[in-house]
C-alpha cells in the first residue's frame, strides 16, 4: 500500500526531518528543543515578494530573539541559490541575513508538511508553522503567492501563545488593541457554578463567561 504523507495539525508534533540550510545541515525541530521556531517557506529565491519577506523577517530577527523563536526559512531551491541571494540582498538592499534557510531541492520536506501549491507546479505556498519548545505545531498560517505575509501578526502569535501558556488565559480578537478590553487578557471559562460566581467577584466580567485582567508587569 503506497505510503500516504499526513500534514501535521495544530497540536501536533512536527515530523522529524534532517535538512542542508545556509548554515549547515539542522535537524528539525531536534536542534531546537527548548526554543520556540517559526519554520516559514516561501515560492523562489530571487523573486519580489519573498524578498521583501525576508528584509521583513530580519528586520525584526532581534524581536524573535528576545522571545527565545528561531526563524527557519525553506524553499525547493538549492543552497547555492539561496547563499547567491543572501549575498544579494545583503550587497543591494544592505540587510544581513541571520537565520538558517533549508535546501529542500527534492522537495521531500515541502510534500511532508504540505507546502506545495497545488496549481502552480513545484512552487512553495507561504506557509508558516509556528512550534513551540516541545516540537509541537501550535498555529499554522497560509498565504498565496500573490500576498506578502504580515510579520508583526506572526510576532504576535509568538507572543501571545507565550503568554497563554505561562498565564492560561486566551487572547481577543486585535489583541493587544482589542475593541473591547484593549491589552487586557480573558480568563479561562468556568466549568461549575460556583467558580462562575467567584469569577464574578475576582475578576472585571462582562457576564460570568466572559472575564478578563491585566497582565502583570
Amino acid at each position: 500500500m503506497e505510503e500516504i504523507n499526513k500534514i501535521p495539525l495544530i497540536g501536533e508534533k512536527l515530523p522529524e526531518f534532517e535538512a542542508q540550510t545556509t548554515h549547515g545541515k539542522i535537524k528539525v525541530p531536534t536542534d531546537f528543543n527548548g526554543k520556540w521556531v517559526v519554520l516559514f517557506s516561501h515560492p523562489a529565491d530571487f523573486t519580489p515578494v519573498c524578498t521583501s519577506e525576508f528584509v521583513a523577517f530580519q528586520k525584526r530577527f532581534e524581536e524573535f530573539e528576545k522571545l527565545n523563536c528561531q526563524l527557519v526559512g525553506l524553499s525547493i531551491d538549492q543552497v547555492f541559490s539561496h547563499i547567491k541571494w543572501i549575498e544579494w540582498i545583503r550587497e543591494n538592499l544592505k540587510v544581513e541575513i541571520k537565520f538558517p534557510v533549508i535546501a529542500d531541492d527534492t522537495g521531500k520536506i515541502a510534500s511532508m508538511l504540505g507546502m506545495i501549491h497545488p496549481s502552480k507546479g513545484t512552487n512553495t505556498v507561504r506557509t508558516v508553522f509556528v512550534i513551540d519548545p516541545n516540537g509541537i505545531v501550535r498555529a499554522i498560517l497560509y498565504y498565496p503567492q500573490e500576498l506578502g505575509r504580515n510579520m508583526d501578526e506572526i510576532l504576535r502569535m509568538v507572543k501571545g501563545l507565550q503568554i497563554s501558556d505561562k498565564e492560561n488565559v486566551a487572547m481577543p480578537a486585535n489583541w493587544p488593541n482589542n475593541e473591547l478590553i484593549n491589552d487586557e487578557v480573558i480568563i479561562s471559562p468556568a466549568s461549575d457554578e460556583q467558580t462562575a460566581k467567584q469569577r464574578l467577584k475576582d475578576y472585571d466580567c462582562f457576564d460570568w463567561w466572559f472575564c478578563h485582567k491585566k497582565l502583570e508587569k
